[in-house]
């Protein structure tokens, strides 16, 4: 397993994702709704889970509004039920036939003013926020992502799990452990192809942090230095289906420098 390039990672085009269908945990948030927005745009079936009902509702109307029809639904899942998350899976794939990727986008942040003023009980929110909910998900969706000839399972994570702050011990950790069991599910698809090579990816997405149009206009002042628009990690989520398969498999895929 390598990294991709160091100074941003760039896909193969724009290409249409007519006829896939793709699940996205976390679709809420504003990447989340900048993510259902891109999806629907390249022509895929989307299909956003969050546990935050009228933020989904707001999301999932805006990309159908944006785009046209039905391609995009919503439904309200407790991913920290790994039960819950295995039936969202089979259902979506029982609906519309297939599943050809799954995007997690479930965030959250907890930090401290130094090392030694670490709160543990951040830790105990961030692993489930940003661990368990990738577990469940992987484990929920590798099955449906291994039937489909062009599978994605993507992760979003953050360079600070690479270059880890005292500030930021537990946060930092739980990406670093996600991004770890993420490369596991590419190491099953690795294997699951054979000589033939892999059917399905996993990948991590790396940015400093993110920023929407939302945050600028809360902040006007900020400078948001080596952030990522949501809407260009949207753009990034799409090429990975452009790109070849065994490229994005167990790959680190950087939009921000490495540090």
């Amino acid at each position: 397993m390598s990294d991709k390039a160091a100074h941003g990672y760039q896909g193969n085009g724009r290409g249409s994702l007519e006829g896939s269908v793709i699940a996205v945990a976390g679709a809420a948030g504003p990447a989340g709704a900048a993510t259902l927005l891109r999806l629907a745009e390249e022509g895929a079936t989307v299909v956003g889970a969050d546990s935050d009902v009228e933020r989904l509702a707001r999301a999932v109307d805006t990309a159908r509004f944006a785009h046209g029809g039905a391609r995009v639904t919503g439904e309200t899942v407790d991913l920290l039920d790994l039960t819950a998350t295995r039936e969202w899976a089979a259902r979506t794939e029982k609906e519309f036939g297939k599943v050809d990727g799954l995007v997690h986008l479930v965030g959250g942040w907890r930090g401290s003013a130094s090392f030694a003023e670490t709160d543990l009980a951040h830790w105990d929110t961030l692993h489930d926020l940003l661990i368990r909910t990738v577990q469940h998900t992987s484990l929920a969706f590798e099955a449906p992502l291994t039937r489909s000839d062009n599978g994605r399972f993507l992760l979003v994570s953050a360079a600070g799990a690479s270059s880890p702050t005292a500030g930021n011990a537990a946060y930092s950790a739980s990406k670093a452990a996600a991004e770890a069991w993420t490369l596991a599910l590419g190491d099953a698809f690795r294997k699951a192809g054979g000589e033939a090579g892999p059917s399905a990816a996993a990948a991590i997405l790396v940015v400093k942090a993110l920023v929407s149009d939302q945050m600028r206009a809360e902040r006007p002042n900020a400078k948001f230095s080596g952030f990522t628009d949501v809407k260009d990690l949207a753009g990034a989520i799409a090429d990975t289906w452009t790109t070849p398969t065994e490229e994005v498999n167990g790959q680190r895929l950087w939009l921000t420098p490495k540090p």
